[in-house]
């Protein structure tokens, strides 16, 4: 028992215009997930026939955004996500017309079969056709405020509003596994009662997530990719494997703490404003501009009033000096913090600059080299004794260049008379 393309058949059977049932459905709303077809018979046809029995050579139509299941008997016999036309055959095999949607063969083979019977009609034969669309205004929000570890404030209480959207990824399973052989409609308000229940708590393990990834909290309605893709990780086995449905996307509209968490955030922000010593020095001016106006306007009389503000202001002065010394000491270049000198050594050019390198940064004449000596032992030296073997510094005279025969002479020669080699102060 399958379907066929009605464009296909056409050329073979006269059924293609000529139809006795038809079936059809017409668009579906966001608010309905399943609907059972209607059939539609020919006024000259048999019109006592059964509801539930397809007749050989009926025509279905299938709209955009709409799966259409064969059912018989309560099994998926056959399926297809394509729009168009199609003519039900009951001599032959399914035909599974999936327009390369992933997994609905398996989900045929596991819940469905693959066999017909004999191109007899079975007891209960029904169309179905499935919201495909991606379905709109799911909202959501927090009953309790939730526990949130902010990386500025630390743990707070939250509360959340804002609203999803799904779509059915697997008509079959959906079908199988939640609506079932309905009589007319299977509704969202039947399904979201506990889809719901299970998407906030999924959402609390999203937010969590994301507090692990150091998001603060205020920031959340902008991450709204990384919690849907949270949430798709949470509820692949709930919701894709159980239901065959998917969340597309997560908005969050409003993210704001409960009263306790209010306060303490309010809190730490002004000790974060109060740590700038302008702020703080600007808030005690504001604060002493205030109480000079109500110490004019002081019922005991004015005097009285600004008696109580200079005693006020000599306990503040101190605070105040502080505030005034700290902000100096910020604009005052002799107090701003000196890199710290290098340790290379410098050497300075003959055009008077000042290096550090091998080179100069003026001019680029290479670094002069240091005079010295080089001892019977190779190394080269600049004060009178060699840091490596301790021999004096020769004055003048002869130093053999062969370290292993070592020869000196006050003497000045141009070879070793003892081994040949060259004079090393030549």
């Amino acid at each position: 028992m399958g379907l066929i393309k009605a464009a296909i058949s056409s050329a073979k059977t006269t059924l293609a215009d000529q139809w006795l049932e038809y079936f059809y459905c017409d668009s579906l709303s966001d608010d309905v997930l399943v609907k059972k077809a209607s059939k539609r018979v020919d006024a000259g046809s048999n019109t006592k026939g059964s509801p539930d029995v397809i007749t050989n050579g009926s025509g279905i139509a299938v709209n955009e955004g709409q799966a259409m299941l064969i059912v018989e008997d309560g099994k998926v016999v056959d399926f297809t996500v394509e729009p168009g036309r199609f003519i039900w055959d009951s001599s032959s095999e399914p035909s599974l017309f999936d327009n390369g949607w992933q997994g609905l063969k398996d989900s045929f083979k596991t819940f469905g079969k693959r066999f017909t019977m004999g191109g007899t009609a079975g007891k209960d034969q029904r169309v179905y056709f499935i919201n495909l669309k991606e379905i709109f205004d799911n909202k959501f929000g927090s009953a309790t405020p939730m526990a949130y570890n902010d990386p500025t404030y630390r743990a707070i209480y939250i509360r959340y509003f804002g609203s999803y959207t799904f779509k059915i990824k697997d008509p079959i399973v959906f079908y199988t596994n939640i609506s079932g052989n309905i009589s007319d409609v299977y509704t969202k308000a039947d399904l979201m009662e506990q889809c719901d229940a299970e998407f906030v708590n999924a959402l609390d393990e999203a937010l969590a997530k994301c507090s692990d990834e150091g998001f603060q909290f205020n920031d959340l309605p902008k991450r709204q990719r990384e919690i849907a893709k949270f949430m798709n990780d949470t509820l692949d086995e709930e919701w894709r494997e159980r239901r065959g449905m998917e969340i597309e996307a997560v908005a969050i509209s409003k993210v704001t703490p409960d009263d306790e968490s209010r306060k303490r955030i309010e809190t730490i922000d002004d000790a974060i404003m109060l740590s700038d010593s302008r702020v703080a020095a600007g808030r005690l001016a504001g604060a002493q501009a205030n109480a000079m106006e109500n110490a004019a306007s002081n019922e005991a009389g004015a005097f009285t009033g600004f008696l109580g503000m200079g005693m006020a202001n000599a306990a503040g002065g101190q605070g105040a000096n502080m505030y005034s010394g700290m902000q100096q000491q910020e604009d005052n270049p002799f107090f701003m913090k000196k890199e710290p000198a290098s340790s290379k050594p410098t050497w300075t050019c003959a055009c008077g600059a000042v290096n550090s390198g091998n080179f100069c940064s003026e001019c680029g004449k290479p670094k002069p080299q240091e005079e010295g000596w080089t001892c019977a032992c190779g190394a080269v030296n600049s004060g009178n004794f060699c840091s490596e073997c301790g021999k004096p510094k020769p004055t003048k005279g002869f130093v053999c260049s062969n370290e292993a025969c070592g020869y000196t002479s006050d003497e000045n020669m141009k070879f070793c008379p003892e081994c040949g080699s060259p004079n090393k102060n030549k």
